[in-house]
């Protein structure tokens, strides 16, 4: 056998070994998923359907529990009283009559209210005035939901039980709010062991292990849900910007001239490839099992940031043995888009749409969904 044969098959069997080794080390990304039991790729009702339903109100989740979605995601606070409650501002401007309600307070965060308060606003008629083609009667007067309340509603239908997908909302306002999150769910059963294989459709992710998934844009909040819940998939929220990814152009939004603050946002890029390596290897070592990342969207809009899904960024962070779990996507163009870039899973509030790209589409349309619960 000639030298130079030799030496090239003795190459190529070292080459064909190390991508052996190589596929060993990073295990796919479904294989990660199923791993922790979480649905892949995963349908997360971005503070539940609220497309069609006001956010993160009774209505929105109930819609999302039984159109098929796997998680319902929901952002955290806690109340002056000390209540665990879903909201995403931290003003009640927005979503709520807070206004007329409590007027002399009406610019105060609502942690500066007791959970007995929050209950006499109205968090749906909002809806029906920004929405009018979306609206229904039924919506004025929904309520701002407990933790305890949502727990009710992912366990409700006998069918299928969503997960819930948390995030630790401005944590720095709450101290101990981990802790007190923890306490919680290990009262209502959450934290009890579950089998390590995903729950049967029949039943949903609710029923498995990775029925609740941590969430946070917080460094110390990731640590604090590392300490306080170490079994539970935590997963690290990214954007470029202040307190996330350092931007490549110091120039802010008031002095870049333009007039969209998310056509701003959608411009901004990591500072280098190495800064963003860094906030993936930081979340690992902080026992994070997937990163979080913003996408920019075809038509822009309100929900549309850096595009920090670019499939270099998921092979990276697959290649940690990471899931990535992009936010907030709403049109099946998008979705194809972050697909076929690598994503393990979309965080929406067009969850039946989803479910439909999926091919996964809701047993029900969503009027009869909704008239279904009542709305």
């Amino acid at each position: 056998m000639p030298a130079t044969f030799t030496r090239s098959a003795l190459v190529l069997s070292l080459l064909f070994g190390l991508g052996q080794a190589h596929a060993a080390s990073h295990p796919e990304p479904k294989a990660i998923a199923a791993a922790h039991g979480i649905p892949h790729p995963a349908v997360i009702a971005h503070r539940g359907a609220s497309f069609d339903a006001p956010e993160s109100t009774a209505a929105a989740y109930k819609l999302a529990r039984d159109l098929g979605a796997d998680y319902l995601e929901m952002d955290l606070q806690r109340s002056k009283d000390g209540v665990l409650f879903a909201l995403h501002d931290d003003n009640l401007q927005r979503t709520t009559d807070v206004a007329s309600k409590f007027p002399e307070r009406k610019d105060s965060p609502a942690t500066a209210f007791t959970m007995a308060e929050l209950k006499t606003l109205d968090a749906g008629s909002w809806f029906n005035s920004k929405y009018p083609d979306r609206a229904r009667p039924s919506y004025a007067g929904l309520k701002i939901l407990t933790l305890d309340e949502i727990i009710d509603i992912a366990r409700a239908n006998p069918q299928h039980k969503p997960g819930l997908y948390i995030e630790t909302k401005e944590p720095q306002l709450f101290p101990g709010i981990e802790h007190d999150l923890k306490e919680k769910l290990q009262d209502r059963g959450w934290l009890s062991p579950a089998g390590s294989k995903l729950a049967k459709s029949a039943l949903g992710v609710g029923q498995g292990k990775g029925k609740v998934i941590l969430q946070t844009f917080d460094k110390n909040s990731l640590q604090l849900l590392e300490k306080e819940m170490p079994q539970v998939p935590k997963i690290l929220l990214l954007w470029v910007g202040e307190g996330s990814i350092e931007p490549k152009s110091a120039v802010t939004f008031a002095a870049s001239g333009e007039k969209d603050k998310n056509v701003f946002y959608g411009k901004q890029e990591p500072k280098s490839e190495a800064e963003f390596k860094q906030w993936v290897d930081y979340a690992k070592a902080q026992g994070a099992i997937g990163t979080g990342p913003s996408a920019k969207l075809t038509q822009g809009g309100d929900q549309s940031y850096s595009d920090l899904v670019q499939p270099w960024m998921n092979q990276y962070t697959h290649d940690q043995g990471m899931l990535v779990h992009v936010y907030t996507v709403d049109e099946p163009v998008d979705y194809e888009k972050v697909m076929a870039a690598g994503v393990d899973g979309i965080f929406t509030n067009r969850a039946s749409e989803l479910l439909k790209f999926y091919k996964r589409p809701a047993a029900g349309s969503i009027d009869d969904v909704l008239k279904k619960n009542g709305f």
